[in-house]
C-alpha cells in the first residue's frame, strides 16, 4: 500500500511549507505549489513543487496534471493559498478587492473543484481562514466567504466520504508580515494580546492541519477549527 499524498497549495513558506514539512517527516508524499521562485523552497528533495497561481484556472488544471503524473490521487487536500491586503475602505481600490476575491475564494474553489477527481473516499480537505475583522472591510469580506463555503462543500461531499473544514489561524509569525513592512518588535508585542503568551509559530497551525487531514478527525467535517492561542475566545463565548 503506498503511502497517503498530500497537495498544499501556498506550500512554499509561512503555514503551507510547515505542513508539508510536517506531513513529509510523517511519511506523506507531498506536492506544493507556490508563486514567485518555487525552486527556492528549500523543501525536501522527493516534495513535488510546482509553480501555480490559485486566480489561474490553466495554472491549476497545470498542478493537477503533475498531482495526477506523481501520486494517482489524492488524500488530503489543503487549500493554504491566499493573500491579505487590509486597509479602510476608503482606500480599497478595485485591483485589490478582485485581488482579495480571486485569490482567497475563487482559489479555493475551483482548486478543489479541479481536484475533486484525484481525490479518495475518505479524503480531507482543509482550508485556511484565518482572521479577517480588523483588517478592513474587503478582508471581512474575502475571508467571511470560506467558512460558509465550507460548510456547503463538507454537506455536499459528504456522500462521497470527502471530508471539508477550515482552519483559522490567529497571530502567526510568517514571512507575509515582513513582506507588509512589519517590524519584528512589532510582531513580537503581539504576544501581549494573546491569553497563551506567545505569537502562534507555523508549524502550531501545521499541526492543527495534520489533525483534520488524519483519521483522528474522521468524524469532523463542516467545521472550523481556531488555533489562536486563545485571541478572541470571550467573543465566541
Amino acid at each position: 500500500m503506498s503511502a497517503p499524498a498530500a497537495l498544499i497549495t501556498g506550500g512554499t513558506s509561512g503555514i503551507g511549507r510547515a505542513t508539508a514539512e510536517l506531513l513529509h517527516s510523517r511519511g506523506y508524499r507531498v506536492m506544493v505549489t507556490g508563486v514567485g521562485n518555487v525552486a527556492g523552497a528549500g523543501l525536501p528533495e522527493d516534495v513535488v513543487v510546482v509553480r501555480a497561481d490559485a486566480r489561474s484556472l490553466p495554472d491549476l488544471d497545470h498542478a493537477m496534471d503533475q498531482a495526477r503524473r506523481h501520486f494517482g490521487s489524492l488524500d488530503v487536500l489543503f487549500l493554504n493559498a491566499g493573500v491579505s491586503r487590509p486597509g479602510p475602505i476608503e482606500s480599497t481600490d478595485e485591483d485589490t478587492f478582485d485581488e482579495l476575491f480571486d485569490v482567497n475564494v475563487k482559489g479555493t474553489f475551483f482548486t478543489l473543484q479541479k481536484a475533486l477527481p484525484l481525490l479518495d473516499e475518505g479524503a480531507s480537505v482543509v482550508v485556511t481562514v484565518g482572521a479577517g475583522e480588523g483588517l478592513g472591510a474587503a478582508m471581512t469580506a474575502a475571508k467571511g466567504a470560506l467558512v460558509p463555503l465550507v460548510r456547503s462543500l463538507a454537506l455536499e461531499l459528504a456522500p462521497r466520504g470527502i471530508r471539508v473544514n477550515a482552519v483559522s489561524p490567529g497571530l502567526v509569525d510568517t514571512p507575509v508580515y515582513s513582506r507588509m513592512g512589519v517590524s519584528r518588535e512589532m510582531i513580537d508585542s503581539w504576544a501581549e494580546d494573546v491569553p497563551l503568551g506567545r505569537v502562534g509559530a507555523p508549524a502550531d497551525i501545521a499541526e492543527a492541519v495534520a489533525f483534520l487531514a488524519s483519521a483522528s478527525a474522521g468524524y469532523i467535517t463542516g467545521d472550523n477549527l481556531i488555533v489562536s492561542g486563545g485571541i478572541g475566545v470571550h467573543a465566541r463565548a
